[in-house]
């Protein structure tokens, strides 16, 4: 094939026996191999290993556009630093002009085909699903999604890339000692906070609906973090998010793969209002998995244990899907739902859904018999630290929330933080307002209900203030 033919890629001066690899492709180096020829239109992820084992990556990412140009396919030029062990561009014009000139003489020899398998028999249909699978894992990655993530035109990054939130705190380390142990390059990736999605000024109720569904969060993101409010950029920096966990072992790019899985199954009602963006993301998803078993990391685990977040954020999204029937372009997110799904059932035996007791009879070791009450899984319910939790009030707690108690127990809601205070007769519930200093007590019915307990003064109580000093 005549050198100019097609666009190809330089890796040069890299170590004997190093780790290369250029996309869902990765090979063992040798003398001759001085880079890829034949790539296809679009963009690319190259990488390289100072060796096979588990040593730290470099990664570049480059483009190879549709249309070529006058002077020829696009050529990329990478250079390997022996006295940092790092990958670099070489923009260097007149080095670019001498690598063109001599390219005839290592075409044959030095360039290894960009369609290439370890499988013998495998066909050219085959090969074609391969780079039709590349296409698709980076369909929403754009230039400018690279260059803010990378902070540069160059779009370089290795495993040790990491975004500021991921860096570990070591004790002992001030911050100019931390930054130097730690100096690869600062990615920036969409701010996603998980522990505060609602507005600010927002109080009480409002809080507690926003931690439920995490919508407002998301359409915050979009609207103030993307380019030009493109919603679909979510669903390309988890695109690229993956790709560098997979080929890089990247930590922190593992983190935010989380994060954005996190935010996008929790916003409940934006399904109903942005459904592509979960259509895509879902489909991206889908495909994701599917590329698992490829990868030598074990960042990302699908077995039982490991897949638990996964799990547990799609359990929790088909419920919030069920009370969106009816709503246009939902039934579009609920079929590439069920496609997920089917694909984890079939593949790694994942079961979903499945029926909850409310109440029943446990036996005992030693025979006893008794009723218990268990709550069923709710998508209302709130999760981690902002879990509801029930605590025993003494009189003198509960007079200053202005109970009249005389036996039973009563249940009441604080912000959020539901309180159990023991009472016969039920005729008044308070509720608190979410003032920052003091808080007010109101007479009005909230939520009770009544039960046949005897009030436990000498039980330890929790400290009103400390119950809602979160709030």
């Amino acid at each position: 094939m005549d050198a100019t033919a097609s666009p190809a890629l330089l890796m040069l001066d890299l170590p004997e026996q190093a780790l290369a690899g250029i996309d869902l492709l990765a090979f063992t180096t040798t003398p001759r191999f001085k880079g890829v020829k034949a790539i296809p239109p679009g963009l690319h992820l190259a990488f390289v290993g100072a060796n096979t084992a588990f040593s730290e990556r470099h990664g570049i990412w480059f483009q190879v556009p549709h249309n070529l140009i006058e002077s020829g396919p696009p050529l990329t030029i990478t250079r390997w630093q022996s006295s940092s062990e790092s990958l670099v561009a070489v923009i260097d014009e007149a080095e670019h002009l001498k690598w063109r000139a001599n390219l005839g003489g290592i075409w044959r020899e030095g360039l290894t085909p960009y369609r290439q398998t370890t499988a013998k028999t495998t066909g050219e249909e085959d090969e074609q699903d391969e780079l039709v699978d590349w296409t698709k894992l980076t369909s929403h990655i754009t230039e400018a999604l690279l260059t803010r993530i990378t902070g540069s035109k160059t779009w370089t990054l290795s495993s040790g890339s990491s975004a500021k939130r991921d860096l570990e705190d070591i004790p002992g380390l001030d911050r100019f000692d931390v930054d130097e142990l730690q100096s690869d390059k600062e990615l920036a990736f969409l701010p996603i906070d998980l522990k505060r999605t609602w507005r600010p000024g927002a109080t009480g109720r409002e809080r507690t609906e926003a931690a439920q569904d995490r919508s407002w969060a998301l359409n915050e993101v979009i609207e103030k973090q993307c380019s030009t409010g493109d919603s679909m950029e979510v669903v390309g920096e988890m695109q690229f998010c993956f790709l560098c966990v997979l080929t890089l072992n990247n930590f922190s790019c593992f983190e935010q793969w989380k994060r954005i899985l996190t935010l996008l199954f929790t916003s409940r009602s934006a399904a109903a209002t942005s459904p592509e963006v979960f259509v895509q993301a879902i489909r991206a998803l889908t495909l994701q998995l599917q590329h698992c078993r490829v990868a030598d990391t074990g960042l990302i685990d699908l077995a039982d244990e490991g897949g638990s977040l996964l799990k547990g954020l799609l359990t929790r999204f088909r419920t919030g899907l069920e009370s969106l029937q009816g709503s246009i372009g939902v039934q579009d997110v609920v079929d590439e739902l069920d496609d997920l799904e089917d694909y984890l059932r079939t593949e790694h035996g994942w079961q979903f859904g499945g029926t909850f007791a409310k109440s029943g009879v446990l036996e005992l070791e030693d025979g006893e018999q008794v009723r218990m009450d268990t709550t069923a899984f709710d998508e209302e319910d709130e999760a981690g630290e902002y879990a509801p939790q029930v605590v025993e009030l003494t009189a003198e707690q509960a007079r200053m929330l202005g109970a009249d108690l005389s036996g039973g127990e009563v249940r009441v809601e604080i912000n959020g933080l539901r309180a159990g205070v023991s009472r016969a007769s039920l005729h008044e519930v308070v509720d608190s307002s979410d003032d920052d200093d003091e808080e007010e007590v109101e007479g009005e019915h909230k939520e009770a209900t009544v039960g046949g307990t005897s009030e436990s003064e000498g039980e330890e109580a929790a400290d009103l203030e400390d119950m809602d000093a979160r709030y």
